[in-house]
């Protein structure tokens, strides 16, 4: 079997999807546009290209892992203009399905198979291969990918027909975001009650009230530290409308959904855009303690 896979976008998820490739023997051929991030990784044993028509040139298969739309649909482009023979393109970011659906037209239209594949996981349990792989779309080229899948992810499944593996996404998001309030509030909760905090984390979390939100972020919120972050509120943000366009989509209200979106809303207004979600536990800590009606009134 060629091991070798071409990976563009080396970010928190990308890059550590590159080096857990390597270390299980693949040929990772990465690019991604931030100079640091290319140097980074250039460290470890991935051979960075020139630019995506050279990944494309020399990788059968191609994972992309991007910031959002505009960079989704230009790589796509780009690999569709490269003039190469027929590649497998995972695209394995959180997008809506009209983005997944001009990246699978871009691509079929140049001979190409585009597959959905968002991952369920941080970019900290992507360090420990702790991902799921919600692939969706041809089944043959999803066969294909499964020994690849199996060296960065715990778990893949097929989902069938293309976007399904992005409506999987989405419900399981609706329940990080739900998860990750209610364990800000439940920490808050304990430190008014004047539990310790770190027995709070170590006999809730494998407890029946535990989550695996709660059992990853609970720690930072009783630390106070939000960097590096495993998935910043500002690109949570973005995920959260995308859900919540989904949901009127298809005709389904979200009350808990919707009430965790002000909270969000409050850490960016409160200059954490760049922290680690972890860090709505400020905004809790701050308004249920000095003005519980504040966040409400903000969704007002």
């Amino acid at each position: 079997m060629d091991k070798t896979v071409g990976i563009i976008g080396l970010g928190i998820m990308g890059g550590a999807i590159a080096r857990n490739l390597v270390e299980r023997g693949w040929h990772v051929i990465g690019f991604d546009v931030d100079a640091v991030r290319r140097s980074e990784l250039a460290g470890t044993n991935v051979e960075i290209a020139a630019g995506i028509a050279q990944v494309a040139s020399h990788s059968p298969i191609i994972m992309t892992s991007l910031p959002g739309p505009a960079a989704v649909d230009q790589v796509a482009q780009r690999i569709a203009d490269s003039d190469v023979s027929p590649r497998i393109v995972v695209e394995l970011s959180t997008l809506s399905i009209s983005d997944k659906l001009r990246f699978k037209s871009i691509l079929e239209n140049a001979g190409h198979i585009a597959l959905d594949c968002p991952l369920s996981g941080t970019g900290a349990q992507a360090k420990l291969r702790d991902l799921i792989v919600y692939a969706s779309g041809d089944s043959g080229a999803i066969a294909k990918c499964r020994n690849l899948f199996a060296d960065f992810a715990k778990k893949s499944a097929d989902l069938g027909k293309y976007g399904n593996g992005s409506r999987m996404k989405f419900i399981a998001n609706h329940l990080v975001a739900i998860h990750n309030v209610a364990t800000a509030e439940a920490m808050v909760l304990a430190q008014r009650a004047g539990l310790d905090a770190k027995m709070v984390v170590e006999l809730v979390g494998p407890g029946a009230g535990g989550s695996r939100m709660f059992q990853m972020r609970a720690p930072m919120m009783v630390e106070g530290l939000y960097e590096p972050p495993t998935m910043k509120i500002s690109t949570w943000k973005k995920d959260m409308a995308i859900i919540a366009e989904f949901a009127d989509e298809v005709g389904c209200t979200t009350p808990l959904f919707t009430l965790t979106q002000p909270v969000y809303a409050e850490a960016m207004k409160m200059g954490l855009g760049d922290q680690d979600t972890a860090a709505v536990f400020e905004v809790l800590k701050r308004t249920l303690i000095t003005d519980p009606k504040s966040i409400e009134s903000d969704r007002d």
